[in-house]
């Protein structure tokens, strides 16, 4: 159990060069949980293992005592038999009483033993769980490892446009998001990527195509202001203007990047998700952005996070 406490602790570890104290905390308290749930099966498997003795302690003092009784009846009855004081009715009453507590023995002796097969279960479940939990805490560090390095190589290389605020890049855990503002990839009420915009894509794309074991999906995002009448023809809302700016991203990505196509997906959120007031131009501007999240491939977990 040490050595599982120390992994989860070693798992959290890694986390606090580079995510916020709020991260860190939840990482530490899911650990803190994997950690209290195998205690509570420990703790209930030990219960089971000192009822199961109890149980079968009263299994041998109750066989014991029905030896005894048994042994006394068949001398009862030789003594009778012997004085021909019995009839044979009576005699038969007492076969049928001992026959009664041979069975309730041999019931008893087939408790004792589905006790002892529940016992053998426990342990087999309580080992499967304890290596399970070593499998998912080294796999976990391993994800965890090589999210730092993709968050690591994006904050260098993309060091000068982070320090003029025209890119955030945030680690949560497993998730990683790069958030990249719209001035810098299109014009107002555009979808398609301006020049520059295309080579700060190639720059983030060159990283993220060493990637294979996370889906990369690029979410388009916008303010509330309506779409003008002279673009409502081409994006009647702002879910077409959102959507069609992430799909150019990603058919960039596959086309001129080389990323796998199988790892990405695209998402037009529209003025939804907005990460700053839209009742000032500078909330508007935080929340006209790209953002291409890298998410785990598996099914269940991305479905958790578009709900999010």
């Amino acid at each position: 159990m040490k050595k599982l406490s120390f992994c989860f602790i070693a798992a959290t570890f890694l986390l606090t060069g580079c995510v916020s104290t709020k991260t860190y905390k939840s990482a530490l308290e899911e650990s803190a949980g994997r950690k209290t749930h195998l205690e509570q099966t420990q703790s209930e498997l030990d219960n089971s293992r000192q009822e199961n003795t109890r149980l079968k302690k009263e299994m041998e003092d109750s066989k014991a005592a029905l030896e005894r009784e048994i042994s006394s009846l068949k001398s009862q009855l030789q003594e009778l038999s012997s004085k021909g004081i019995m009839t044979s009715k009576e005699i038969e009453a007492l076969k049928q009483e001992r026959e009664r507590l041979s069975v309730s023995d041999k019931a008893k002796g087939g408790e004792l033993a589905n006790l002892a097969k529940e016992k053998e279960y426990l342990n087999r479940e309580l080992e499967r769980l304890q290596m399970k939990a070593g499998e998912i805490s080294a796999e976990k560090e391993k994800e965890l490892a090589k999210v730092k390095n993709t968050y690591e190589d994006l904050v260098k290389e993309m060091q000068k446009e982070i320090e003029m605020g025209d890119i955030k890049i945030t680690q949560a855990v497993d998730r990683l998001s790069v958030n990249l503002v719209e001035k810098i990839l299109f014009a107002s009420g555009k979808a398609e990527v301006k020049p520059e915009g295309l080579k700060i894509l190639k720059r983030v794309g060159d990283i993220l195509k060493n990637i294979s074991d996370k889906q990369i999906r690029v979410e388009g995002h916008t303010d509330n202001v309506k779409i003008s009448a002279r673009l409502r023809e081409k994006f009647p809302t702002n879910w077409e203007l959102s959507t069609a700016r992430a799909s150019n991203i990603v058919r960039y990505l596959q086309d001129k990047v080389g990323v796998d196509p199988k790892m990405l997906s695209a998402a037009g959120l529209s003025e939804y998700k907005p990460v700053a007031s839209n009742d000032t131009e500078e909330g508007k501007a935080q929340n006209r952005r790209i953002e291409i999240v890298l998410l785990p491939l598996d099914v269940s977990r991305v479905l958790e996070e578009l709900k999010k």
